[in-house]
């Protein structure tokens, strides 16, 4: 509380400075007061110590003592090798000792020597000096507390104006503009984002970047265009399946050309105060307009942009101000207005419309090529070893796509650090797709002999199907344990990147799930048969309705593509169908089955021991029972060997 204004910290010290002047042979008293006035100026202790006109005792000494440390002052006693000067703190102990004792024939040291020597006499009002420091200190004290009270007098003004702006602008002038953003949302307004893609960072899509060449061109060289009244449009709309590179793309195309880059995701547009949003994207477009030519990027657009509703209407403040803005300036200003999205078929048929985002362009999963390129990206900055050969990795996983790639191959990395490993491996990126594709493995999940020979069995009949029905995708791997939700597994991979499925095909994978199922009752019988395959039969029946009610595959229904909310009748007759295409396959299965029972049984028996079977040595075991003639189901057969 010393800096308080008007507060008296040395009322005491004038008591015993009183008492000590009154009493000048009380050691006592005069201890007391060295004591107390070492707490506030020792020099002051180091000055009255010298005076010789006050008694002293040892607790006097001591306080001189610790009255020349605080100072340093003792450092004029201790040895300097660069003055020659010798140390005098013995004798200073001696005088001392003899103040103490009354001795006092020898002179106190050499007084006067110099200003920094503490030992002179130096004859001074103590009174004075009190009253001098006191009024320092009160005007110290006084100021300290003014800023005080002025800070946070600051502070809480600017909390109160953030306060109501965030509440919609209501209030003093510039309160709920977008001066009253956030400091990360006002500099994301005002300035764009830091970006260094280029076209080289994005690999997969090249059919994409051919048909966006044309905007970079416009963005480098805007009069090649305007020359012969040539317009772009305004807005180009990407889109394609999650993590197919959407916004990476839309910042290559930035990097390429050069320009500024404003990001904003639809979602930050959304708030529960109306107006907020139309705000914000006015602050974004003032903000473009003065950085043009630029790109304004707005991810997940289905956010702000999906079909409004009557009873709607207020909650779309956001979309109206987002279609007038792409009004609001000419095509040829320098804007272009990118936006990604998962969902194209829901956006507002006013923001797809000509003039506004009238360019559609579909990122797609990449295929066997494109997987290359963006193993050898991500790989390229990782060391690897001889083995690893991308190309086989690539061809082996249809259907992923940039993110899951990346994915892979960090997994794998993981991986490698984990084991201590100095390069990554083959063995660690097949570690890394079996995770991605079958999950992760839970060893320590307990399950009894019983349990795992059932699985073995469920798993065997996915297998033996699969490897025995035209149409099937190959085996990659079949195993008994226990990964994700599932207690085994059986997955598959087509042979090479499909871009469309034959009825052939679905008949095939419809079989393939059965097989699980239809092992089970022929080799534990119809009583025995678990809940393990009821994510097979939902599966199945799923596939079953979407090839009768969407692809016309059903004589009894025709080439008929049914709404989503059929009539009863027609709701009756697709029911019947999918009924009979299940049945079907059920037969199907079961007269494979039985056809093939050393296959089923040498499988069986080859997971419980290996757990785990690759394609070629699942088709090991089985090769040698292919040309075995038809054998009947016996209860003896069922022995594990």
């Amino acid at each position: 509380m010393s800096w308080w204004p008007f507060w008296r910290p040395d009322r005491g010290l004038q008591r015993l400075i009183d008492e000590a002047d009154a009493n000048p042979t009380d050691a006592a008293k005069q201890s007391a007061l060295l004591q107390e006035l070492n707490k506030f100026s020792p020099e002051d202790v180091i000055k009255r110590f010298e005076q010789r006109s006050h008694a002293v005792d040892s607790r006097g000494v001591a306080e001189y003592l610790r009255a020349l440390i605080l100072t340093n002052a003792i450092a004029d006693y201790l040895p300097d090798e660069q003055s020659g000067r010798s140390a005098s703190l013995p004798a200073l102990l001696q005088e001392l000792k003899q103040r103490v004792s009354g001795s006092e024939e020898k002179p106190f040291m050499n007084p006067g020597i110099s200003e920094k020597q503490p030992l002179h006499v130096v004859m001074v009002d103590p009174k004075a000096t009190g009253r001098s420091t006191r009024f320092a200190q009160e005007i110290f004290s006084t100021v300290l507390f003014t800023i005080a009270v002025g800070l946070m007098w600051v502070m809480g003004a600017a909390a109160l104006q953030k306060y109501i702006g965030s509440l919609g602008g209501i209030g003093a002038s510039g309160v709920g503009s977008s001066s009253s953003y956030s400091p990360k949302e006002l500099n994301k307004d005002i300035m764009p984002e830091k970006n260094v893609k280029t076209f080289k960072d994005v690999k997969g899509c090249d059919d994409a970047k051919k048909e966006l060449e044309e905007v970079v061109e416009y963005l480098k060289n805007p009069t090649k265009f305007t020359r012969l009244g040539g317009k772009l449009p305004k807005g180009i709309l990407l889109t394609g399946s999650p993590g197919t590179g959407k916004t990476l793309l839309a910042k290559a195309i930035a990097g390429e050309a050069g320009v500024p880059f404003f990001y904003r995701a639809g979602s930050e547009f959304e708030e529960m105060f109306v107006g907020v949003g139309a705000r914000r994207v006015r602050s974004l477009f003032q903000a473009a307009k003065k950085k043009a030519p630029c790109i304004v990027f707005i991810d997940e657009i289905d956010a702000v942009g999906s079909t409004r509703k009557q009873w709607e209407g207020h909650t779309k403040k956001t979309l109206h101000q987002l279609l007038v803005e792409m009004d609001g300036f000419e095509q040829n200003e320098g804007i272009i207005v990118m936006a990604a999205t998962n969902l194209p078929d829901i956006l507002d048929p006013a923001l797809t419309r000509p003039g506004r985002f009238d360019r559609h362009i579909v990122v797609p999963n990449p295929d066997v090529r494109g997987r290359q390129e963006i193993l050898e990206l991500y790989l390229q900055d990782k060391p690897v070893a001889s083995d690893v050969d991308v190309n086989a990795i690539a061809r082996s996983t249809p259907g992923f796509n940039g993110a899951d790639l990346a994915n892979l191959v960090n997994i794998a990395a993981i991986k490698a650090a984990v084991e201590g490993a100095d390069k990554l491996t083959a063995a660690q990126l097949e570690f890394a797709k079996d995770r991605i594709i079958m999950g992760t493995e839970r060893k320590s999940m307990f399950i009894s002999d019983e349990s795992k020979k059932l699985t073995a069995y469920h798993e065997s009949g996915h297998a033996i199907v699969a490897l025995n029905t035209q149409g099937a995708h190959p085996i990659h791997k079949a195993t008994i344990l226990p990964r994700g939700s599932a207690l085994g597994m059986v997955t598959q991979l087509p042979s090479q990147d499909e871009t469309s499925i034959s009825k052939k095909q679905l008949l095939a994978r419809l079989d393939v799930c059965m097989g699980g199922r239809v092992a089970e009752e022929l080799i534990f019988g119809e009583d025995n048969v678990t809940t393990g395959a009821r994510n097979d039969l939902h599966t199945a029946t799923e596939l079953a309705q979407y090839m009768v009610s969407n692809c016309g595959m059903s004589d009894a229904i025709g080439p008929v593509h049914v709404k989503e909310r059929p009539s009863v009748e027609m709701q009756s007759r697709i029911d019947a169908e999918v009924v009979k295409l299940l049945r079907e396959a059920y037969g199907r299965v079961k007269r494979l089955l039985k056809k093939h029972e050393k296959q089923l049984h040498a499988l069986a028996n080859a997971l419980l021991e290996h757990e785990t079977l690759t394609a070629d040595e699942i088709n090991k075991v089985v090769h040698r029972y292919q040309e075995e003639p038809q054998l009947s189901f016996q209860e003896e057969d069922f022995a594990l060997t």
